[in-house]
C-alpha cells in the first residue's frame, strides 16, 4: 500500500516586484511522479537546487503543488480541510534542530506536538515516555535542550515528531549540521524507528553513506526523478552519479578507481568490509604467484 503518491507534480517559485507583478518563475519540480510504499525506508539524493527539499515540503503540506496532486495516505495535500490530518500522518524534521525545539525542558518539548493536536494529558505523557525511549533520550528528559549536543537535539526533534504518532517521517537533511558522531546517532535512530515501529522514512540527504541501508534510493535532478533503484544498483552507476554532481560512498569510490586501474572487482561495493573481502583473494593470489 502506498502512503505517498505524487502525480505530475509541478512547483514553481515565483518572485514578484513591489507592484505584485511576476518578475521571475523558477521551476523546482517538473511533472514529477512518485509512489512510496508504507513501511519503507527511502533515501532521496540530489545536488543543491535539484528540488529534493521542495519535494520534502510538498509531502508535509508546507508547500502546495502549482500543478498536479500529492496524496498522503489518500488525502490530497491541497485540501485545506485535511491539512492537519496530512501533517499528523507525515511528520517533518528539518536540518537545524534549534529551529524545531521550543521547550525549556526536553520532555516538555516532546509533549508540545501532541498537546497542540488535542491529545488527552495522560496519553500525552505516555507518548512522551515511548518517544524518548525509542530515540534513546529517556535519560535526558529533565535536561534543558541547550545543554545537549547537536545529535542529541536532533533526536529530541525526532521524538517530538514521533509523539504525534505519524505513519511517515520526512527528514530534510537532518544531519547536515552535525559532526560524525551526531550523524551516526541520528541515522541509527531513524533506522531503528523504521525497523521496529514500521514508520515510513523519507530521508533527504547529501551524505551517500546514509543512503546505503535504505530500501530504495531516488536521485532528483532538475526537478525530475532521474534514477530510482536499490542502493547497490544506484551506486554501481558511478559515472552517471558524477554527471549529476553527486558523490558515492568512499568504499564505492575506491573500488571504482581500482577497477579503472584494471583490478577485477565487482560493481556495487558499498562498505569498507565488502571492499576488503573482495580484495583479499586478489592479494592472496598475488602472494601465491611470487
Amino acid at each position: 500500500m502506498n502512503i505517498i503518491k505524487a502525480v505530475n507534480l509541478v512547483f514553481d517559485y515565483i518572485r514578484r516586484d513591489e507592484d505584485d507583478k511576476v518578475e521571475e518563475v523558477s521551476r523546482a519540480l517538473d511533472h514529477l511522479n512518485l509512489e512510496i510504499e508504507e513501511g519503507s525506508f527511502v533515501a532521496v539524493l540530489g545536488h543543491n537546487g535539484s528540488g529534493k527539499s521542495t519535494l520534502a515540503k510538498q509531502i508535509n503540506g508546507i508547500l502546495l503543488p502549482t500543478e498536479g496532486t500529492v496524496w498522503i495516505s489518500e488525502m490530497d495535500t491541497a485540501d485545506e480541510n485535511l491539512l492537519w490530518e496530512v501533517r499528523k500522518t507525515a511528520g517533518m524534521v528539518f536540518q537545524n534542530p534549534d529551529n524545531q525545539i521550543i521547550g525549556n525542558v526536553v520532555e516538555e518539548d516532546v509533549a508540545f506536538g501532541p498537546e497542540n493536536i488535542g491529545v488527552p494529558t495522560p496519553e500525552i505523557w505516555r507518548r512522551v515516555d515511548e518517544s524518548l525511549r525509542a530515540t534513546g533520550m529517556a535519560m535526558y528528559r529533565k535536561r534543558s535542550p541547550n545543554r545537549l549536543s547537536g545529535g542529541q537535539k536532533q533526536r529530541v526533534a525526532i521524538a517530538g515528531v514521533l509523539a504525534m504518532k505519524p505513519r511517515c517521517i520526512v527528514l530534510d537533511e537532518p544531519t547536515a549540521m552535525l559532526d560524525p558522531n551526531g550523524r551516526r546517532e541520528v541515522i541509527r535512530t531513524i533506522r531503528e524507528l523504521n525497523r521496529a515501529e514500521n514508520i515510513t522514512i523519507l530521508l533527504i540527504t547529501h551524505y551517500m553513506e546514509e543512503a546505503i541501508d535504505a530500501d530504495r534510493v531516488i536521485v532528483v535532478d532538475g526537478g525530475k526523478i532521474v534514477m530510482d533503484d536499490v542502493p547497490r544498483q544506484i551506486f554501481s552507476r558511478v559515472e552517471e552519479l558524477k554527471r549529476y554532481s553527486l558523490d558515492v560512498p568512499q568504499a564505492t569510490e575506491l573500488a571504482w578507481e581500482l577497477r579503472q586501474g584494471g583490478v577485477d572487482l565487482p560493481d556495487g561495493i558499498l562498505r569498507r568490509e565488502e571492499l576488503v573481502e573482495a580484495l583479499l583473494p586478489l592479494l592472496k593470489g598475488r602472494k601465491g604467484c611470487q
